[in-house]
């Protein structure tokens, strides 16, 4: 009986989200002809068309105020609506539905409903609707693209059968301040270990020159790309969140494993596809390589996406082209990643992986999009482990919010109701956020700790070796795209 009377928290979900164009049903009796795109599918027409217009009509009314900026979102009880437009008239809309707690009553009576509106942040799920159309754009091209090459109907196509499985993996209570950031995870390495991957990536590309460029990453962190950093940066977050975790394999632990052959002798290797042939050995297997759009001076060009894989280490890369690159690429990355094993065992050996640290902070570089963050423990687009309490990552991400207001350094201290002290920095295009567990300390003294924190341990690891990473921090898998 006591357990039926506890209160039921629910986490934010996603109630619909749909790609209109106000231009394509001007005339009244034709207002569904605007709709592109409509999740869930099985809502009736005219609740599609009303919310439809409604945002339209949203959007039409705050342009009065600023015609250069249209409404991003708009808050309502129990729910928040997010705007986007990626391409001219092309609007995307997100519509969440607010966390809340359900209340039970005595006596038979409905349980209360308290709806937390302002546990969801602007900056966050803006990012998640840019996100998507980021996504999209990477795999399909533009939406302008789309009507240039088949109308409207290519285009309806093309949205349906990407966002009905794109938004599947869709997990908004795991979003958070990395969505904002959406940056990328570095590797470090010493000088001759990323001399032999800069030499590698440089002997792959002149001997198969179907290869434009390339992506090598080493335990879900990048070492080396020639990709624009945009395109990295979606690439990155397809890879890391959907790509490997589906291909997931126990991997080797280091040059000296007994489970690693001699491949000088026999080029026995651990490569295989992640995209591609699944068998090389099989000529009657078909596959096929997914196409990707990436950015060019004139606009952007299609290739396609070829990922092979040693233990950590990933290439992403006919099957006489796959046969070569397999020769090629398999015996010499296998090397490689041994190498790589033992710079990460002797990385965590140094940091003291097992250690409790003495703080916890999460830091980003806008110039080089470095990220790190000792606050999670895993982040998935379906799971995000934190070690803190929600209510600490709901502070780190109003004071991002206040540092995105303003163009100058700043810094913001705040003590916690459960006495946990939060401090942000942003100086120089980086962004720093701390978090201390000292009870008794007063605001001057966890200035003076976060200044000794910045300049020695940790934190100063934090800066300096992220600004190493984006130079000596190319080093994982190799992406190659043809």
């Amino acid at each position: 009986m006591a357990s039926g009377m506890q209160e039921k928290q629910y986490t934010p979900s996603l109630l619909s989200f749909f790609v209109y164009n106000p231009t394509f049903g001007p005339r009244e009796g034709e207002e569904e002809k605007k709709i592109l795109f409509y999740h869930p599918s099985d809502v009736e027409k005219n609740e599609k068309i009303r919310n439809v217009g409604l945002c339209e009509a949203i959007v039409q009314f705050t342009r009065t105020f600023c015609p250069t900026k249209p409404a991003k979102s708009l808050h309502t009880q129990k729910n928040r609506q997010f705007f986007f437009e990626p391409e001219d008239n092309f609007w995307i809309v997100m519509v969440v539905r607010n966390p809340m707690i359900e209340k039970p009553n005595k006596d038979g009576k409905p349980p209360t409903v308290e709806y937390q509106e302002e546990e969801i942040l602007d900056t966050v799920y803006g990012a998640v609707v840019r996100e998507c159309y980021s996504m999209y754009k990477l795999f399909n091209g533009t939406f302008g693209r789309a009507m240039e090459a088949g109308g409207v109907e290519l285009l309806i196509q093309k949205l349906e059968k990407f966002f009905y499985r794109y938004l599947q993996t869709l997990h908004l209570q795991s979003c958070d301040l990395l969505d904002v950031f959406g940056g990328i995870s570095f590797f470090p390495l010493d000088k001759m270990t990323y001399l032999k991957i800069q030499s590698f990536v440089n002997r792959v590309e002149e001997s198969l020159d179907l290869i434009k460029y390339t992506a090598f990453l080493y335990n879900d962190q990048l070492i080396w790309s020639g990709l624009e950093q945009d395109d990295m940066r979606i690439l990155y977050k397809y890879l890391t969140t959907s790509l490997f975790p589906r291909h997931s394999e126990p991997e080797l632990a280091g040059r000296d494993s007994p489970l690693r052959p001699e491949v000088a002798g026999n080029l026995l290797h651990y490569g295989r596809f992640l995209t591609g042939p699944t068998n090389l050995k099989d000529p009657e297997a078909k596959f096929r390589f997914p196409k990707i759009f990436v950015s060019t001076d004139d606009g952007y060009e299609e290739l396609h996406l070829i990922v092979y894989k040693v233990r950590q280490t990933s290439v992403e890369l006919t099957r006489d082209f796959c046969e070569q690159l397999d020769g090629l690429v398999g015996p010499q990355l296998t090397l490689l990643a041994s190498d790589i094993c033992e710079q990460f065992t002797i990385n965590r050996r140094i940091s003291g992986p097992d250690k409790e640290p003495q703080f916890k902070f999460i830091y980003f570089n806008h110039m080089n999009l470095a990220e790190k963050s000792t606050i999670h423990m895993r982040k998935t687009a379906s799971v995000c482990l934190t070690s803190v309490h929600p209510d600490l990552m709901k502070i780190l991400g109003d004071i991002n919010c206040d540092f995105a207001r303003v163009d100058e350094d700043e810094e913001i201290i705040v003590k916690a109701m459960t006495d946990y002290w939060v401090v942000g920095k942003k100086s120089d295009q980086r962004e720093l956020y701390v978090i201390l567990n000292q009870k008794n300390a007063n605001l001057i003294e966890v200035n003076e700790e976060v200044k000794r924190l910045c300049a020695t341990g940790q934190t100063e690891d934090c800066f300096t070796t992220l600004r190493t990473v984006s130079v000596a921090g190319y080093h994982d898998s190799i992406s190659v795209m043809q």
